[in-house]
């Protein structure tokens, strides 16, 4: 009978450890090559920065048209929710995060309007959801008290959030999170992505010299329940229409939505924090 072991008498691996394989090599390829080129353009700031923003945030909008619409109704929409994320940044350039912020939600109508066929509601939703992360992100840049010491503490608050969280829920894993939008996540997972958080905001503020790192601790915890929130959002949008992933953009990882999702929550939640109490609080 034919069986799976090769010459030597070694079992060959199951298809599925060999697809995991694949997709860890895949992911580790991507993060090395991109991963180089997006931290120098936050380091460098301005424009160039500004440009990434932009391409990110179009892209992950039109990743949330095609979710949500379907590639039925997405040659419709995606015009208009593409021009309305461009004119919400450029608004927020010339005139200000609230006018920039303002401006999405306006716009946020007309994309849901144009929206025939579709959960107007829900198609609605995604300007409001890219825009407001986008313009955080590039608030925080541009902030004059250590802007780039700003932006860094919300990215690395991020990714060790979910470099926490992978751990502790593997490693203990226990009751499950949201099993109905995310079955893997888990409570253990949560708690061990919050102290992750709350370790690295500490050493990035002790890094860039802020005068409260207890206080950038504290804010490291909060960041990272409003990143598994922004995840879990973005889950139960994609179950909801039934998508695995977001898009194929990024080799092993998936669309890029599925990357930024908790760092788009977590950029708004902290430049709305720091806008309005950064400076009484004095923490940066």
């Amino acid at each position: 009978m034919p069986n799976s072991s090769d010459a030597t008498g070694a079992s060959a691996p199951p298809p599925a450890a060999v697809k995991k394989t694949s997709e860890l090599k895949a992911r580790i390829l991507s993060s090395l090559v991109l991963g180089p080129a997006v931290l120098a353009l936050v380091w460098l700031g301005g424009w160039p920065f500004r440009l990434l923003l932009a391409a990110a945030a179009l892209i992950a909008m039109r990743e949330w048209v095609v979710i949500v619409g379907g590639p039925a109704r997405r040659p419709a929409v995606l015009p208009l929710a593409l021009a309305a994320v461009a004119v919400s940044l450029a608004a927020a350039v010339a005139a200000g995060p609230l006018a920039g912020a303002g401006v999405a939600v306006v716009l946020a109508a007309a994309v849901g309007w144009s929206a025939a066929g579709c959960d107007r509601g829900w198609m609605a939703a995604g300007l409001p959801y890219v825009a407001f992360g986008a313009v955080g992100l590039d608030w925080l840049r541009e902030s004059p008290q250590g802007g780039l010491g700003l932006l860094l503490f919300v990215m690395l608050a991020v990714w060790a959030t979910d470099i926490g969280a992978y751990a502790a829920g593997r490693t203990i894993g226990g009751p499950k999170l949201a099993p109905r939008l995310s079955p893997k996540k888990t409570w253990a997972g949560l708690l061990g992505g919050v102290a992750a958080s709350a370790l690295t905001g500490a050493l990035v503020a002790l890094a860039v010299g802020a005068a409260r790192p207890g206080v950038a601790a504290l804010t490291g915890g909060v960041l990272a329940v409003v990143a598994q929130a922004g995840d879990l959002f973005e889950s139960a949008v994609k179950r909801r229409y039934g998508v695995k992933d977001s898009g194929t953009l990024i080799p092993g990882h998936g669309g890029l939505l599925d990357r930024i999702d908790g760092l788009l929550t977590a950029a708004a939640a902290l430049a709305l924090f720091h806008a309005a109490a950064g400076e009484r609080i004095a923490w940066w």
